[in-house]
């Protein structure tokens, strides 16, 4: 088993905790079976490890809150990323967590022109890795409103689609990142979708849920994160 830290900066909503827990409860159950056992730090009550070396590698969670938002233990993770890369310790970062990985390296991270990125989306894969099954799309579902707005020093674009031209990056050979997330079932995905009605606007959000219909690529992901993270 691989000992990986879960950066726990953000929450489901309450009203969609039903379809399968919270985000420790849902990697969890993503990647177990793949090897990988998570320890979770809740970063937005204080608790940041003491050494990166408690554990093999990192992942930061997604969250409700803007990278820019202010907050000191926010700032706390952000140089923590910072000192990741520096050591090149092995990092994984889906949706805030790719966010905050482009804002500590010095990327511009703000609210899309396009909107909110709800529903199904597909992303093109630039650059495959040794860790990849294959250089196919992605499908994830979305749930964004910020986005990094251009490739911070030292970063390689490795996914991308129209409504995000920066959906995925690679840092060295020890740290990713990608804005959609794995860990969003097609029902998490609605049940997210349908209890945000105002926020999305109903139209957007329907039009958002009727894509859940295809195929996502849960598995083919979490089987990403688990090679990129045995590799070490």
């Amino acid at each position: 088993m691989k000992r990986i830290g879960l950066l726990l900066v953000g929450h489901i909503d309450a009203g969609s905790l039903h379809v399968g827990g919270d985000y420790p409860e849902l990697y969890t159950e993503l990647l177990q079976p793949l090897g990988i056992e998570l320890t979770t730090y809740r970063c937005d009550d204080g608790q940041l490890p003491d050494s990166l070396d408690e554990q093999d590698g990192w992942m930061c969670s997604p969250s409700r809150l803007s990278v820019y938002d202010d907050h000191a233990w926010l700032r706390d993770v952000e140089q923590l990323l910072r000192d990741m890369v520096a050591k090149e310790t092995p990092y994984v970062g889906i949706c805030f967590g790719h966010q905050l990985m482009g804002q500590a390296l010095g990327a511009t991270v703000a609210k899309a022109d396009y909107g909110w990125g709800i529903g199904a989306k597909s992303y093109e894969v630039i650059e495959q890795q040794l860790w990849m099954d294959s250089s196919e799309d992605i499908v994830l579902a979305a749930s964004h409103q910020d986005q990094v707005m251009s490739l911070p020093n030292g970063a390689r674009l490795f996914a991308r689609s129209d409504y995000c031209p920066i959906g995925g990056m690679l840092i060295g050979e020890r740290a990713w990142t990608l804005q959609v997330h794995p860990e969003f079932s097609p029902a998490l995905a609605d049940s997210l979708l349908a209890t945000r009605l105002a926020l999305f606007g109903e139209e957007k959000a329907q039009s958002a849920r009727a894509t859940l219909h295809q195929p996502l690529h849960q598995q083919r992901i979490s089987g990403w994160i688990s090679r990129f993270f045995h590799q070490f």
